[in-house]
């Protein structure tokens, strides 16, 4: 599940808070790093139980209804259709996402305000009344209802969004790619499949995990190499006045296209370009463009690098 664009953004965030706060050792660094990225898997699991939870508290909601109409002696006839969901029954049977909750002792998202206010948008939304009112009833029909409400209401709900930052900091810029992952999971279910539904992994293979390590000691252990080049490449510009952030963005991506000779520059360009965007000011995607552009040039012309 962990995959590279969500290493690339761990490994800034950790090389800038490496020097920030006065880190002296990169094994710490490296072990500060796998525990971040197995946080981002803990989100992972929370958004697909948050399904579940969202379903239970409706579940009960229509319990207790029912209870207190069969008290004073009304008969109400109250859809359960989503309720029965079947997809949301089978994830809330999955043994893998059971077997994570039972093993951190955790039982998901526990806000009752939250699952109020998120089950009212819901049932007030146009995927709710298309889904209760379309008189069909498959497992196709149950997936891609949580597909839908996932993707234009839980994606974009920031109540969601600022309950996931109190409960780990760790999650504060993580949702937007996870909730990619959530999706892509929902879209991966199989009626077959019942309780033993694979989840995505931790991580996708062990290449992945030695790209996490390789990229953050290297990005630590070369520093000084680095920056001399980013120094002798910025013209008419002191290492001081260069906004932090970006400094330390282009030694991340020097390390990622002379450790990694199988990674394509442009790619590297584009993904570190990407980063300039979300972590730093609004001239720093052209400005670590032709500092980077101007390296990879005289590395290539000095035969220093050799990949296109």
């Amino acid at each position: 599940m962990i995959n590279r664009v969500l290493i690339r953004t761990k490994v800034i965030q950790l090389v800038y808070a490496f020097y920030q706060n006065g880190s002296k050792s990169i094994e710490s660094a490296e072990k500060e790093l796998f525990f971040s990225l197995s946080k981002s898997y803990d989100l992972y699991n929370y958004l697909l139980k948050l399904i579940v939870d969202i379903t239970d508290y409706e579940r009960k909601t229509i319990e207790t209804r029912k209870s207190r109409l069969s008290i004073v002696g009304v008969s109400q006839n109250i859809p359960t259709k989503f309720i029965d969901n079947r997809f949301a029954s089978q994830l809330s049977e999955n043994t893998q996402l059971n077997k994570f909750f039972t093993d951190q002792k955790k039982t998901g998202i526990d806000s009752p305000e939250y699952l109020k206010s998120v089950v009212k948008k819901i049932t007030e939304s146009e995927w709710y009344d298309e889904y209760m009112n379309s008189g069909e009833s498959s497992y196709e029909e149950d997936r891609e209802f949580w597909r839908k409400i996932y993707k234009n209401i839980l994606m974009k709900d920031e109540y969601l969004s600022e309950l996931l930052e109190d409960m780990s900091l760790y999650w504060n810029d993580d949702k937007d790619i996870i909730d990619t992952f959530v999706l892509k999971t929902i879209k991966r279910f199989s009626e077959e499949n019942g309780a033993g539904q694979k989840l995505l992994p931790e991580f996708k293979d062990e290449d992945d995990k030695e790209f996490a390590k390789t990229l953050l000691c290297n990005t630590l252990k070369n520093a000084d190499e680095y920056r001399t080049m980013i120094n002798s490449n910025v013209k008419n510009w002191d290492m001081d006045r260069i906004a932090f952030m970006d400094v330390v963005i282009m030694q991340t991506a020097l390390a990622e296209i002379l450790s990694f000779p199988t990674i394509p520059v442009s790619v590297s360009f584009n993904e570190y370009i990407e980063l300039a965007k979300l972590y730093s000011t609004n001239q720093s995607a052209a400005f670590i463009n032709g500092t980077l552009d101007g390296i990879v040039n005289q590395l290539k012309k000095d035969g220093k690098l050799i990949k296109k």
